[in-house]
C-alpha cells in the first residue's frame, strides 16, 4: 500500500519534537499542494509507518535489550 495524503484530522494532543532543517523542507515540499498541515502529514506519517513495520523486528529489539535493574 502507498502512503497518500488525506485531510487533517482534529482531535490531538500536543507533543514536542524536533526535526532536522532540511527534513522540515522535505516535508513543506511535498505537501504544499495539499490540503494537510505539517502536523496533519506527520501524524500520518507516523500512522503509516506504524502499521507498515516489520513487527517481529521490533519484538526481538525489545526483548534483547538488557535490564537496567541492579
Amino acid at each position: 500500500m502507498s502512503f497518500q495524503i488525506k485531510p487533517d484530522r482534529k482531535e490531538t494532543e500536543n507533543k514536542t519534537v524536533r526535526f532536522p532543517v532540511p527534513l522540515i523542507e522535505q516535508i513543506e515540499n511535498a505537501i504544499k499542494h495539499y490540503d494537510v498541515t505539517f502536523s496533519g502529514f506527520v501524524i500520518q506519517a507516523c500512522e503509516y509507518a506504524l502499521a507498515n513495520m516489520d513487527t517481529d523486528n521490533v519484538s526481538q529489539k525489545s526483548s534483547s535489550k538488557p535490564s537496567s535493574a541492579k
